[in-house]
Parts: structure tokens; sequence; C-alpha cells
């Protein structure tokens, strides 16, 4: 049986924060703002991944409102994710994820990203893809406000 799960997730640009993107401290001016590393990549991925399983989203799992969480690292959250939905039966088949920042520029960090990810969900590299676009300079991203990612995620059981 396979099944697919969709994530997204959105943060706000600010300045004073980190920009983790897929586990990759990208240098920048400005960072995301969240109760953990607000790695808006990482988080859309695990909702993808808890979806197909249909496990809840990563808010249900780690809640802003708990302390153990506050500045946790979205890899980690993420390799428990992979460890849960294994644990139910389901293997991770592939999956696709699209950044949308209009800042910092992405591209030179495409490759340490697909590889940080592929790591924390236990699947070789090819099987992770990860893509960025601006918004050309519309909405919410366009304005330098904040980063959205989407994925997909494919999984069997």
């Amino acid at each position: 049986m396979l099944r697919i799960g969709h994530g997204y997730d959105v943060h706000q640009l600010v300045s004073g924060r980190r920009c983790i993107l897929g586990g990759v401290d990208v240098p920048s001016e400005l960072g995301l703002l969240g109760h953990s590393d607000a790695d808006v990549l990482a988080h859309a991925l695990a909702d993808a991944v808890l979806g197909a399983a249909r496990l809840g989203d990563i808010g249900k799992l780690f809640p802003d409102s708990d302390p153990a969480y506050e500045g946790a690292d979205s890899l980690m959250l993420l390799s428990q994710v992979a460890k849960l939905v294994r644990s139910k039966g389901f293997e991770i088949v592939d999956v696709d994820c699209t950044v949308a920042a209009q800042v910092p520029k992405l591209s030179p960090y495409r490759d340490q990203m697909r590889a940080n990810l592929a790591d924390a969900l236990g699947v070789d590299v090819e099987q992770v893809g990860v893509k960025a676009t601006t918004t050309e300079h519309l909405g919410f991203v366009g304005r330098e406000e904040g980063i959205a990612a989407w994925a997909v995620a494919l999984l069997e059981r």
C-alpha cells in the first residue's frame, strides 16, 4: 500500500535569529522566528511524512507549548518522525520539497540540505528532492517577511 502526505509551513523572518533550512545554517541578516530552530523546510517535510502515515502533525507531536522543544533541532525532530512512521510499519519511499524565499539565495546550500534531510529520515540522498524559488517579490515571501516550504512524501506499507 502506498500513501502520499503533504506538508506546508511558514516562519517569519526577523533580525537576531539564525536562518536554518534543511539543517543548514544559511548566512543571512534575517533568521526564522519560532519555538524550535524554526527550520521551515524540516517542519514541512515532517508534516508530509506524518500526514502520509495519518499520524497528525508536528504540532501534535512536539507542541510549541512544551518548553522541552524550545530551540529544538528540527532535524532531530524529523528523525523522530521517521522512527515513528517506521514503528507503524511504513517505509519512506521518496520525498520532495520546495522552499519559497526571496532572501537569502538558497541554491548553494541545496545539496547539503538534501544530505541532511536524507540522514534525518534514514534514506538515500537520491530519495530526497529540494528545490528553491522566489515569489518574484509578491506576497509576504516577496516582501522578505517570511519563508514558506511545501513537501510531499510517499510511504509504503
